[in-house]
């Protein structure tokens, strides 16, 4: 077990990136690299060059493997917690990625950057939704025409009607027990304009 000083250090390959990752008690996840993540990860394609949003980025396993592919410059990486931010900083450096731009922010509240290709979040899970809820109605704002919005969750029916509900429509992978869902911005307006408020 770790105690509040401990650090692990975790190594993997991800979409052919190898990736060296220091974690800590108290981050999401700090024993191993998130399944869920990994799920999520496997169905994302990343290209030299797209412009990403790691939102909830914890130690900032998917953000880092992200700018390995699309350069650096191009990625942007938040969460709430100033110590998953700090980490991840540690941990871009550690990877050759130092030029990453990290936010502590409360989803898209701090974050001025918009025009992504990709949103990719594992969010929290929370018996009201609230969380994940922001990210999405806030992502598509974020998000360029043709972009896209990836979330991983163990709960399906929820997040397959928000996300069409703004979207308008919702791919949906299930891999390794988890829902991994994949929304396209088709338009500027919310699919179902009801849902732009709250």
């Amino acid at each position: 077990m770790m105690d509040g000083r401990e650090f692990r250090l975790l190594q993997a390959e991800i979409l052919g990136q190898q990736v060296s990752l220091e974690t800590r008690c108290g981050l999401f996840s700090p024993e191993h690299i998130d399944r869920g993540t990994l799920a999520m990860l496997s169905h994302v394609q990343i290209a030299p060059g797209m412009r990403i949003m790691d939102l909830g980025c914890g130690c900032g396993v998917v953000g880092i493997v992200a700018a390995k592919i699309a350069g650096e410059e191009n990625v942007f990486m938040s969460d709430a917690d100033p110590m998953a931010v700090e980490t991840a900083r540690r941990n871009a450096e550690r990877n050759g990625v130092g030029g990453v731009r990290l936010y502590v922010s409360d989803g898209f509240r701090d974050v001025d950057a918009s025009g992504f290709d990709l949103i990719l979040s594992n969010p929290p899970y929370q018996t009201d939704f609230s969380v994940a809820k922001g990210f999405i109605e806030k992502g598509f704002n974020r998000l360029k025409i043709g972009g896209r919005l990836y979330m991983v969750t163990k709960r399906r029916e929820w997040y397959k009607n928000k996300m069409i509900s703004v979207f308008g429509g919702v791919e949906i992978h299930e891999t390794d027990g988890y829902f991994v869902f994949v929304s396209e911005r088709r338009s500027l307006q919310y699919a179902n304009r009801t849902s732009r408020r709250g």
